[in-house]
Parts: C-alpha cells; sequence; structure tokens
C-alpha cells in the first residue's frame, strides 16, 4: 500500500509539473499573440458611423452636421478617425453645465456651444490619411501625427494589452494623446481605443473608451462662456 502511494505521489507530481508547462506554452494559448480581428465595411467613415445602432456615435454625428467640411472629409477624404462615443460627450457635457449652474448660468448642448471652439476640439480626432495600427509599430515610442482643419499635432502610440498572465500577450489598442506642445508626458491626456482598424472605403476608424471626455479636459473652459448667441 505505501508503494501504491508513493507512486500515486509521484505520477501526480509529474500531472502537474506536465500541465504548468503546458499552461506556460504561449505557442498553445488561445490569448497569446491576439490581434484584433480586422472589421471590414463597405462605405465611406461617415456611412459607418450612420448604421451604428442608436446611442452609440449620435453625438458625434450631431456635432459632425454643424460641420459639413467634416463630414465632406469622412466622406471623400482618406483620414483616421479616433471616433469619440456618446458617452464621451455625455461626461464633457455634464461637467460643462453642472460648472455653468453654479454661476447662475442656463444649460447649453451640443446644438448650440460656440461652433469655433467645437470644431478646434473635434478636428483633433480627425487624423490625415488612412492609417491602421501598423503605422505606428516600429516607433515604441509613438508618433506624431496631423490632425485636419489645422495641422494640429496629436500623438499615437501602439501598445498591447496583457491577457491571460502573459504581458502585451492580448489585443492591440493604441494610446491617443493631446500633448499640448509638450515633451514631458505629465503634461499629456492621453485616452485609449481598443477598438481599431475598423476599416471603410476612406477611411480606418478607432473607437476611443467610453470613459474619455471630450475635448481632452478642455471641454468646460473653452465653452464655459463661449455659447451660441
Amino acid at each position: 500500500m505505501k508503494i501504491f502511494n508513493n507512486n500515486f505521489c509521484v505520477m501526480s507530481i509529474i500531472g502537474m509539473i506536465s500541465l504548468w508547462l503546458c499552461a506556460c506554452n504561449k505557442s498553445e494559448s488561445p490569448y497569446y499573440n491576439y490581434e484584433n480581428k480586422v472589421q471590414t465595411y463597405n462605405g465611406t467613415a461617415l456611412d459607418y458611423l450612420k448604421a451604428q445602432p442608436d446611442g452609440t456615435f449620435d453625438s458625434l454625428l450631431l456635432v459632425l452636421k454643424r460641420f459639413p467640411n467634416l463630414e465632406d472629409s469622412l466622406t471623400n477624404q482618406e483620414v483616421t478617425l479616433f471616433a469619440p462615443v456618446n458617452k464621451n460627450f455625455a461626461s464633457a457635457v455634464k461637467y460643462l453645465n453642472n460648472m455653468r449652474r453654479t454661476y447662475g448660468l442656463p444649460n447649453i448642448y451640443l446644438a448650440n456651444v460656440n461652433a469655433a471652439q467645437l470644431d478646434t476640439m473635434i478636428c483633433k480626432y480627425i487624423i490625415r490619411g488612412k492609417k491602421t495600427t501598423e503605422s505606428y509599430m516600429a516607433d515604441l515610442d509613438g508618433v506624431l501625427v496631423n490632425s485636419i482643419g489645422f495641422d494640429y499635432p496629436m500623438h499615437v502610440r501602439y501598445a498591447k494589452m496583457s491577457s491571460s498572465g502573459y504581458v502585451e500577450g492580448g489585443a492591440s489598442i493604441l494610446n491617443f494623446s493631446e500633448t499640448f506642445g509638450s515633451a514631458f508626458k505629465k503634461d499629456w491626456v492621453t485616452t485609449k481605443a481598443s477598438t481599431v482598424n475598423i476599416r471603410t472605403n476612406n477611411a480606418t476608424i478607432n473607437i476611443l473608451d467610453p470613459i474619455h471626455n471630450f475635448g481632452f479636459d478642455e471641454f468646460t473652459s473653452r465653452l464655459f462662456l463661449n455659447e451660441e448667441k
């Protein structure tokens, strides 16, 4: 009986070691070297936004409607769009109006905020050229890219999330930053796009995470007293 127990223990240990080695084999893991599946849409970037379910890009479409030149860019030019979702706008508008009420001012909304300031902010999310994640992989520090309208420099850095215990073994993401002209990252405001490389006929679309506040923390300062008359 003692021999049997010893053999059983030995076999159990060997089995556990084998399982551990299999678990550590990256090539066997379904999460290793994961890439977001390429999504394609047969239409323009603007068409894609309009085709999504209600509650996704309604606010973005409302803003774009105020600027026909931007709608034209998303229809006829090759661009890369870092697309804000409804929640990105909702949080920014909510904070703005909380501040305005503190000073006895009425609420304002995307339909009537100052057009010039709104144009400056929305243009930062539309980059010249149809770029995928491959455009950013070579530079570990990220790259500066020019937005449309004002050729304003924005910063994009490619990264991979950790998954199943593997550092950088998960999905591809893009860190999208407003640097405010500073070389120091502590001065930057950065958001993340974890849904990337949606390819339309004229554009690449990367969708921003819902926690981002539209305007890179400038929405309130730019619009606090800048409503349309």
